[in-house]
């Protein structure tokens, strides 16, 4: 009996360790690159609980979805950084490449991403890019950073108003011809 345990003790620790999940720095400045956010201007960094950063991250750019916690921005001389931790990626394996974006809004225009882009503005996506994952060995190693994030600052979108008024103007302009 002790021997059938200790073989399904073994069986099942190697189960959960070839399952392990990559792990990320979920932050946009590191000891060798630095990606700050910035507002519409693109030189006002932006900054406070205002404003949220989500990691999106998978085994391929059409398999990406929301990985850890949305985190806020930070402030004062933090401004236009944030820092989520150390977050675990799902189904990407320890040293594997992984894939990632990060997403952010203001919250004021919409509690959620989604919100934020239905209203049209305040929102904002960086580059895509991979990186493998830490955690590999024993001990695990440390989370990767984020090295192939860029900065990058809000657009807004025009109104769909915006968008006709200027489409009949022009057409208006056109016919006057």
């Amino acid at each position: 009996m002790k021997t059938r345990l200790a073989i399904l003790s073994v069986f099942l620790l190697g189960v959960s360790l070839s399952r392990g999940q990559g792990t990320v720095n979920f932050a946009n400045a590191g000891a060798t690159f630095s990606a700050p956010f910035f507002d519409y201007d693109g030189t006002t960094r932006l900054a406070g609980s205002r404003y949220m950063a989500e990691l999106l991250a998978g085994t391929s750019t059409g398999s990406m979805a929301p990985a850890g916690s949305p985190t806020p921005l930070l402030s004062g001389a933090g401004a236009g950084f944030f820092n989520g931790g150390v977050v675990s990626i799902p189904n990407v394996a320890l040293g594997s490449i992984g894939f990632f974006q990060v997403r952010y809004w203001d919250t004021t225009v919409g509690a959620t991403y989604s919100a934020a882009q239905a209203a049209g503005l305040g929102y904002g996506l960086s580059n895509l890019f991979s990186v493998p994952t830490g955690g590999v060995g024993t001990p695990p190693s440390s989370p990767t950073s984020l090295a192939g994030l860029q900065s990058f600052f809000l657009i807004p979108e025009p109104s769909i108003y915006a968008l006709l008024a200027l489409g009949g103007a022009a057409m208006f302009f056109r016919r006057r011809r």
